[in-house]
């Protein structure tokens, strides 16, 4: 798939979730790389850096997606050729592919030691991850049924109650607003991320806080799971991480908006969930307190304060 069509893809969302744009962007770099025919190194790192910058713009929230470009791309400023920039590009794309779909099949090992047979499962959105945990925790042999939410306004939900059937777990799919009515039936919430800050809060499709918060009141577990490319460097050093507001007309069309012309719709995609709501984060390394997330970031992701004056500056 050429570089553009990956980046319109993913900006008009037929590409979702933080994992999928994470490994499409890697997939689209290394393509891209193999286009480039220049043997001078530096237009050759004028081209990769301007196709990165592309990819980057596509979606501001998802950290997943900077996080990959970082990974595939560490090697260019060092390269001693462009045909050893190539190699490299080529090489990370492919590692980096490989260790995220690895990482969503450790998550559900891990996560899976989380349900207990007979409990009940909430989750939100259309999280690999967490799916992951309740495919293999029914894998397993354990008795389980979820409640599946819609997601408005993109119905993720109807992703995950397919995938849901498929592995013939019973599930209840309720609308976004019916959490509260129903957590009391729910012994764990389990969700995905698209972003985790250092201060261990998440941000996860909308709707995300409200389940934690409800959870929260109901003495329910909250459990993320996230591949630990999803932990955001940039926290690190204060940095918010912005959340991405997509057209209203996504959730009114534009017929019917123009009927009132008094009335704005506000479409955040994302909200925030402080960590003192999230139990626990199931990475690929292990399950981890959200006050962790400064080691996952400095010791796993290996990013120092250092990296961020460099980082990209061509751009």
């Amino acid at each position: 798939m050429p570089l553009t069509t990956t980046a319109e893809a993913i900006r008009s969302m037929e590409i979702r979730g933080a994992g999928r744009i994470a490994r499409a962007a890697a997939a689209a770099l290394r393509d891209h790389a193999g286009t480039i025919t220049t043997d001078d190194l530096r237009d050759f790192r004028d081209e990769m850096y301007q196709a990165a910058y592309l990819l980057r713009s596509t979606r501001p929230t998802a950290v997943s997606l900077p996080n990959a470009i970082h990974i595939v791309m560490r090697d260019l400023r060092t390269a001693g050729d462009a045909t050893d920039a190539r190699s490299g590009i080529i090489r990370n794309a492919g590692a980096f592919i490989r260790s995220s779909e690895e990482a969503v099949r450790t998550i559900g090992m891990i996560g899976a030691n989380q349900i207990r047979d007979g409990d009940t499962i909430l989750t939100h959105c259309n999280s690999e991850a967490a799916l992951a945990c309740i495919i293999e925790a029914k894998r397993q042999g354990k008795e389980i049924e979820v409640f599946a939410t819609e997601v408005r306004p993109w119905n993720q939900g109807r992703l995950t109650i397919e995938a849901l059937n498929h592995h013939e777990i019973p599930t209840h799919f309720i609308v976004d607003s019916a959490v509260r009515f129903f957590i009391n039936d729910v012994d764990l919430a389990i969700a995905g991320a698209d972003a985790i800050s250092a201060d261990g809060s998440v941000i996860n499709k909308i709707g995300t806080s409200q389940i934690a918060l409800a959870a929260h009141e109901a003495r329910t577990k909250m459990i993320i799971a996230a591949e630990t490319y999803k932990f955001a460097p940039r926290s690190s050093i204060g940095l918010e991480i912005p959340v991405e507001e997509r057209p209203g007309s996504e959730v009114l069309p534009d017929e019917i908006a123009q009927k009132y012309p008094f009335v704005r719709v506000r479409n955040p995609v994302f909200d925030r969930t402080p960590g003192t709501y999230i139990d626990l984060i199931v990475t690929e390394e292990g399950v981890i307190p959200p006050e962790y997330a400064p080691v996952i970031i400095r010791e796993h992701l290996g990013w120092q304060v250092s990296d961020f004056e460099e980082e990209f500056r061509q751009m």
